[in-house]
């Protein structure tokens, strides 16, 4: 799992999961581009990485727009003189129920998830492709995004469009031997503080505490847990490895369904309402997907 010579961006690095995932890199040898829109948490995050005898730089600057993605390239070429590996962490949250949201909450989640990945990933493969040898994007979805999650309408759509940016990069991006993949990862973070039941289990965490052996088989645990799996993902060991939806949390670690047909029928003729309806009750009712995350006990 040596990441030696290699060079990784990952975006909203400044702390959580973004820095468990460029400290994670790290470790593994590669020199890491620290992008996050705080400017003196990017570069708390960047000695970190030093002081544990890797090799880091920073580029703060908030993602979303080309000219920050290609920023964030550029530093990676200036610094390092080559990208290799690039994770779109970087994330807001604006949670509200739909009829209570507002066009600037929504735009700002989608701006910075869905957005941002699209124009960070487009200046990197471009990077990449000039390269000519291969390269890793691994793109960070979430749960919410698969199954929906309650007041989370702009953070589940930004997720579900992540998912799917990753199906088709990958295709796009066989020939250039870029393997395109996204992370469903789940951890006891502030970000999940704000779920009924769980506010305790983070203060533990943060205090240092053990994460209890149920919530850990449920798919929770910490950030480190975690970020093992964009190790693998960025290593000669997951060459094979695209087009995926892959999740993991605590001591849970899950392949994913694309989407696909569940129940097909057919009329010849074609469908009136009244057909559906008929044919609903025979082949359809009983067999509706349930929908939404869920929560653990």
């Amino acid at each position: 799992m040596r990441l030696t010579g290699k060079v990784a961006l990952v975006t909203g690095a400044g702390r959580g999961l973004g820095l468990a995932y460029a400290r994670h890199l790290a470790a593994a040898g590669a020199a890491i581009v620290v992008n996050d829109a705080d400017q003196e948490m990017a570069e708390a995050a960047a000695k970190a990485i030093i002081a544990e005898g890797g090799k880091a730089a920073v580029e703060a600057v908030p993602v979303g727009d080309a000219t920050a993605a290609q920023r964030c390239v550029d530093r990676a070429v200036t610094s390092f003189g080559r990208l290799d590996i690039v994770v779109t962490n970087a994330g807001v949250l604006r949670d509200k129920v739909l009829w209570n949201m507002s066009d600037d909450e929504f735009d700002a989640v989608v701006t910075t998830h869905l957005r941002g990945t699209f124009t960070v990933a487009r200046a990197a493969v471009r990077q990449m492709r000039a390269q000519s040898q291969g390269g890793r994007l691994i793109l960070v979805s979430s749960v919410a995004g698969q199954r929906g999650n309650f007041g989370q309408t702009n953070y589940a759509a930004a997720k579900a469009g992540i998912a799917a940016l990753a199906r088709t990069w990958a295709m796009e991006c066989a020939r250039s031997e870029i393997t395109v993949n996204a992370i469903l990862p789940i951890a006891l973070t502030r970000m999940v503080a704000t779920i009924p039941g769980l506010e305790t289990h983070v203060a533990a965490v943060e205090r240092g505490e053990a994460v209890p052996a149920a919530l850990r088989t449920a798919g929770l645990g910490t950030i480190d847990d975690v970020a093992p799996l964009v190790v693998f993902l960025a290593s000669d060991a997951a060459a094979g490895v695209t087009g995926q939806c892959i999740g993991i949390g605590g001591d849970r670690l899950a392949l994913w369904h694309h989407p696909r047909e569940k129940i097909v029928t057919h009329r010849s003729g074609g469908w009136s309402a009244e057909a559906i309806a008929e044919a609903w009750q025979g082949a359809f009712d009983g067999a509706l997907e349930d929908y939404g995350v869920e929560q653990p006990q």
